[in-house]
């Protein structure tokens, strides 16, 4: 395969990893493709090289501009430093500050950076606007024949590292150039193996295009899962997962954090909330993998540990351990530790409260956050509350709440 003659000069050939815990956690053989482990930490350097090196010299003198809510930037910018040519990177500004720090580490003075807008389609904007300028190359993350190739050589290495052609392959999807990439090698060479495509919930894309039977952008995105919030598709990624993937599962933003924590305490793996989800779409297979061999591509690993207590706070909230509540209660001594005595259970524990008295009014309101051992605990709680005769709102259940309160 030429890409892959081509990446041999740059990338590291990721193990595939058989995992003891997921395999006996679903009955399965479970092996992860680690491209966390890749030489900028995810597989976008791929993509990014192959395309770079397949542009005529003249067109290189003029450099490259891309754009990128950080990982494609920093296969590009790797690559500028390697080959010695100009790179202008236009990153969203809501980019986490990891991300930036190591596209300026891999392109050194090789690299220009521009923070600009709060998506990657602002981003993408701006980008396309400076190569009118310039003359320079774009480089697309996904939306790109080259591109696509390159990202490809994840799905040949993982033919070629495996004994048993595997039943399934789980790959996050965000434009889509993992997915098309690997889902054109694997089913030339093994049509019946499975390849499921993994999306967050909140930037849906692709499920939203198939839907629609045509490329269909979405009107808002949830930004969380950085490294798939995408609002369009790519035109030619699309053509070929419509094609090629067997399915398209979405994944809640708070189960991808689940299973990020889940990975590092279990595993000691580092992935970031996008590498993280073709780990979490196993819960939506379970019962179809069982005895199968399985294979889920870890796309990436540039996590920001400054965001570890945004994503325990969103899997305590996905897994029903953590519930917030705007509660009334009277103003006057010993309200507050009736609540405890008579309210909370023996496991469950306050952790956020803010009490605010006011003199022109009976009650005052209070925000309170509340952590539970065990799920089941909810339904208890509640029920005192209510037999109790507490006036409260469950924040949880009320997003406009939830934002502007928590």
């Amino acid at each position: 395969m030429h890409a892959q003659m081509t990446l041999n000069e740059v990338i590291t050939r990721t193990p595939l990893q058989h995992n003891r815990v997921l395999s006996g956690r679903y009955n399965c053989n479970v092996l992860l493709k680690r491209e966390d482990l890749q030489v900028v930490r995810s597989f976008k350097i791929r993509g990014a090289y192959h395309r770079i090196r397949t542009l005529p010299p003249e067109e290189l003198v003029k450099g490259v501009v891309c754009a990128s809510a950080g990982n494609h930037a920093q296969g590009v910018a790797y690559s500028c430093q390697t080959l010695g040519i100009r790179g202008k990177i236009f990153m969203p500004s809501t980019t986490p500050r990891q991300k930036v720090t190591q596209v300026e580490f891999f392109g050194g003075s090789q690299v220009d950076i521009v923070l600009i807008g709060d998506t990657y389609d602002d981003a993408y904007a701006e980008a396309v606007k400076q190569c009118e300028r310039s003359g320079a190359a774009f480089i697309h993350p996904f939306d790109d024949p080259a591109i696509i190739a390159g990202n490809g050589t994840v799905g040949k290495e993982i033919m070629d590292a495996t004994d048993t052609l595997p039943d399934y392959v789980f790959v996050t999807v965000g434009g889509g150039g993992l997915a098309a990439g690997v889902a054109s090698y694997i089913k030339a060479v093994s049509p019946r193996t499975r390849i499921i495509g993994v999306e967050p919930e909140g930037a849906a894309s692709l499920e939203m295009s198939l839907r629609a039977g045509k490329v269909t952008p979405l009107d808002t995105i949830d930004k969380f899962v950085d490294g798939a919030a995408v609002k369009r598709i790519g035109d030619l990624t699309f053509a070929i997962c419509r094609e090629l993937l067997d399915d398209v599962v979405l994944v809640p933003e708070g189960k991808a954090c689940t299973t990020l924590l889940s990975l590092y305490n279990e595993n000691a793996i580092v992935a970031e909330p996008a590498g993280a989800l073709a780990v979490a779409a196993l819960d939506l297979y379970r019962e179809e993998i069982e005895g199968k061999t399985v294979v889920c591509i870890i796309s990436g690993g540039n996590n920001d540990v400054d965001r570890m207590q945004e994503m325990k706070e969103r899997s305590l909230i996905y897994e029903g351990l953590k519930h917030y509540f705007t509660v009334n209660f009277p103003q006057r001594t010993g309200a507050l530790r009736e609540f405890l005595d008579e309210v909370l259970g023996p496991n469950d524990d306050i952790v956020r409260f803010e009490y605010t008295k006011t003199h022109n009014k009976e009650n005052g309101p209070a925000l309170v956050g509340i952590e539970l051992k065990y799920r089941e605990d909810y339904s208890g709680l509640i029920g005192r509350m209510k037999a109790r005769g507490y006036q409260f709102v469950e924040l949880n259940k009320d997003p406009v709440l939830f934002d502007l309160l928590i």
